[in-house]
């Protein structure tokens, strides 16, 4: 699947069949559903993949320290960029592992 396939399935009304655990997570997060992306994100807890992507949702959420808390379990840094960029990194991330 391409980035430009997956930002188009967000007008759908169900993630598309194949995709990853964390790349549903994120096309929930694209169609502004908060709740069931950080459900996913959540239920893996200490899979450094897995909390990456807990960051970014605590950081969209606004809980910085929360989302910093993440970030470290992760091994990553708290982006500087907009969260639309971190957003489409991750998508492109997770697109790639799919191949």
């Amino acid at each position: 699947m391409t980035y430009e396939a997956f930002q188009q399935s967000l007008s759908l009304d169900t993630p598309p069949a194949g995709l990853s655990p964390l790349l549903t997570a994120l096309w929930h997060d694209g169609k502004d559903d908060w709740e069931s992306a950080h459900e996913i994100a959540q239920s893996a807890e200490g899979t450094p993949a897995y909390d990456r992507i807990h960051a970014y949702l605590h950081r969209k959420e606004g809980d910085q320290w929360n989302a910093g808390y993440w970030y470290r379990r992760a091994g990553a840094s708290m982006p500087s960029g907009s969260l639309d960029k971190e957003w489409e990194s991750l998508v492109h991330h997770h697109l790639s592992l799919l191949s």
